[in-house]
């Protein structure tokens, strides 16, 4: 499997993700106000751990599936808007992560194909919201604070709604989002899965604090 992942392609992952993880480590320490180096390398680890398997698993699940069908696919990082998400997060507070894409090259692409392909990102990340479901549920368990802040409870609550939010957005029948792909193949897998990722998002702002 990882001869199919190119030297260039693994750089591509590497940087997005590393960007992606500095992004949301800024918006997770700005309440706290104060420069704690410790508590940086905490929420890096943590969205290194959610946030980029979320982010690596759905570009690898578009890769994969799109080679199954024949296909040859890399993901490409986009510089632009890798810069624009952690310059948000640091100014903004807010995270706009569109840290590239899954390019598809090959013959001509059926609607159906392209419908699947574009499906299997999404829903690898409402399949990753069960284990950081589990560890959520752990957190209320095993009550193991870093800085005050329950560990188990935190990944799992992080990892549940960013993937979540991922599926979601994604889902969005829009531009060249993986929702509008969908859609156009089978308008039943569209409904299911959107209706899972914002059911399961929405969820999440109801569940008790950490």
């Amino acid at each position: 499997m990882m001869e199919r992942i190119t030297v260039r392609e693994r750089r591509d992952l590497i940087i997005a993700w590393l960007a992606i993880a500095i992004a949301f480590t800024l918006i997770f320490v700005r309440p706290f106000g104060k420069v704690i180096p410790e508590l940086y390398l905490f929420f890096f680890g943590v969205s290194l751990f959610t946030v980029g398997i979320g982010f690596i698993l759905h570009e690898m699940a578009h890769k994969f599936t799109a080679m199954k069908f024949g296909f040859w696919a890399e993901f490409r990082k986009d510089n632009l808007m890798l810069v624009v998400a952690v310059a948000l997060a640091a100014l903004v507070g807010v995270v706009f992560a569109a840290p590239g894409a899954t390019m598809i090259y090959g013959p001509a692409i059926t609607r159906e194909q392209n419908g699947k392909i574009s499906a299997a990102g999404p829903l690898t990340n409402l399949i990753l919201c069960i284990p950081f479901a589990v560890l959520l549920a752990l957190g209320s368990v095993f009550n193991a604070t870093i800085f005050g802040i329950n560990a188990f409870g935190m990944l799992g609550m992080v990892g549940l709604q960013v993937n979540a939010m991922i599926a979601a957005f994604n889902m969005l029948p829009v531009s060249v989002l993986d929702g509008k792909k969908v859609l156009s193949w089978n308008p039943a897998v569209f409904l299911v899965l959107i209706a899972a990722a914002f059911g399961i998002l929405i969820a999440t702002f109801y569940l008790p604090p950490i």
